[in-house]
């Protein structure tokens, strides 16, 4: 066995959470996470609920970056990511703060990074899980196909926030929308250039649907996804493709 603290201190691993409007849960959240380790930045999306008199009065030490307006999980990434290069680290664990993921979980991600270092992991939800929203699974499954258009690769739960990044591979340009869609980016762009992506189970949490709380605009969000996956369609005629073909006449 092996201190997974320390572990992630020697490797350089950190976890990022990026909140907007969840002060319900994200005290809980983050004192689980530092069971696991102390190495936290929390990206404050501009909430205009209670979140930044809680992060204040959080009694354990963690890196905050906040702004006024919220911008969108994307940008939150983007300036997690900054934040976190900023300060040393090479891998950041992303994990959302509505209390769907389990910080228990983070010990997976870990085992997964010794066995590929360098990879991008995703936690992958059990989609049947009770008080699944019907949405969610249609949209991932909707997700997981294009992705496999794009890229060739095969995955069970693109949309899944839970991952481990090497984010001293992945470059800012990567990110060029600033909401949801942007983890699709990442990932794309990711099996584009060559690192290895990989999956770990995970579990996860969903409360009934009155107490949910969410920010996913279905028609909106959805019609954003698809002109990115047009778009990232595109970018793989006429880059990815190309590459592998060249790829393959070189051997």
């Amino acid at each position: 066995m092996y201190d997974t603290a320390e572990f992630m201190n020697r490797e350089r691993i950190c976890v990022i959470v990026p909140t907007y409007n969840n002060s319900g849960t994200i005290a809980d959240v983050l004192s689980r996470i530092y069971k696991v380790t102390q190495n936290i930045i929390v990206v404050n999306d501009g909430s205009d609920d209670d979140t930044h008199r809680i992060l204040q009065n959080i009694a354990f030490p963690l890196t905050v970056v906040e702004y006024n307006h919220n911008r969108g999980k994307g940008y939150a990434l983007k300036c997690g990511f900054k934040k976190a290069l900023s300060m040393g680290f090479l891998n950041a664990v992303t994990i959302d703060s509505d209390g769907q993921h389990f910080p228990e979980d983070i010990p997976l991600f870990i085992d997964a990074y010794r066995e590929h270092p360098g990879s991008l992991i995703i936690g992958v939800r059990n989609l049947c899980e009770d008080n699944m929203p019907s949405g969610n699974t249609f949209a991932n499954k909707f997700s997981n196909f294009w992705f496999t258009v794009q890229t060739l690769v095969k995955l069970d739960d693109t949309q899944s926030g839970y991952r481990l990044y090497p984010i001293s591979r992945i470059k800012k340009s990567w990110i060029f929308t600033s909401r949801y869609e942007a983890e699709l980016e990442l990932l794309v762009f990711s099996a584009w250039h060559d690192i290895d992506i990989r999956q770990v189970g995970v579990r996860v949490y969903y409360p009934s649907p009155e107490e949910r709380v969410t920010h996913f605009r279905p028609g909106y969000d959805f019609f954003r996804i698809s002109i990115l996956n047009t778009m990232l369609c595109m970018g793989a005629l006429f880059y990815y493709l190309p590459k592998l073909i060249y790829k393959w006449l070189k051997c």
